[in-house]
């Protein structure tokens, strides 16, 4: 019955983090991306609406900038960010208006969603852009944020977002086939938890910290994620980006990954 709901989504929020979008040298995983882009367009062209909110930048920024790691300092977190985020939306237009869709940047920070004002801006800018037929891309905005001023990870942002935009599901692509009951990195004999109907503090213990040196978040950022969503009524899932087509699945109501069921 869950499964049958999900393939009657029509708004989608899918998040994809930097272990999805880019090798560990910080460079672009450019066949995953286009993998990514055409995706989402075949799912928009069958009539769903999709917003995207990608990582990424910093990671790449470091990159071309030549940091050997991702940085810390406030400073060159920003340079990186405002460097990354050019190179991101220049490739993501490129590939979306190849399939014939058009994009928008969107970049947020805790202010636009915690005033009112702004808040209502930003939703009726989304409700505008889809209206238009337009995929939105959003990312927090790292180049003049401040731990006082962002919105956390970007598996926080992403549910913050499809709470704003009352979407029907949020999907969130990671290194990592969903949540388990053990690290399956360090347990081979870990199992996976298909279905979760409630984040209680035994769920909430099986979370393990980042999976790559370039990304943020890991299964503690992804559950805390979606308990936002779930208890606005969203379904959330948890699945692994390395093959794209699993978006596929998911909408098609298969079992595969990790699915939140929505309070």
């Amino acid at each position: 019955m869950i499964y049958q709901t999900i393939k009657q989504a029509k708004r989608i929020v899918v998040k994809v983090g930097t272990s999805t979008l880019a090798y560990g040298t910080g460079g672009l995983n450019l066949r995953r991306i286009e993998r990514l882009a055409e995706v989402i367009s075949d799912i928009k062209n069958s009539g769903r609406e999709v917003i995207l909110v990608s990582s990424g930048a910093i990671g790449v920024g470091a990159g071309v900038l030549g940091m050997m790691n991702r940085p810390s300092d406030t400073k060159d977190r920003q340079a990186a960010a405002a460097v990354g985020q050019c190179e991101l939306m220049n490739y993501y237009g490129q590939l979306f208006h190849k399939y014939g869709h058009n994009v928008a940047q969107i970049l947020l920070t805790k202010d636009t969603i915690d005033v009112a004002k702004s808040k209502e801006n930003a939703r009726n800018t989304f409700q505008t852009l889809l209206d238009y037929g337009v995929l939105p891309i959003v990312n927090a905005n790292d180049t003049v944020s401040t731990e006082e001023t962002d919105c956390g990870d970007n598996d926080t942002l992403s549910a913050i977002v499809a709470t704003l935009v009352e979407a029907d599901i949020l999907i969130m692509l990671s290194d990592i086939d969903g949540l388990f009951d053990s690290d399956p990195r360090k347990n081979e004999h870990a199992k996976m938890i298909r279905i979760v109907k409630d984040i209680d503090e035994n769920i909430l213990q099986t979370a393990s910290g980042a999976g790559t040196k370039n990304g943020t978040g890991g299964m503690i950022t992804k559950l805390s994620a979606a308990k936002i969503a779930t208890s606005a009524g969203i379904h959330t899932c948890i699945n692994n980006g390395k093959h794209p087509e699993i978006l596929y699945d998911i909408l098609d109501g298969k079992e595969t990954g990790t699915l939140f069921v929505a309070n």
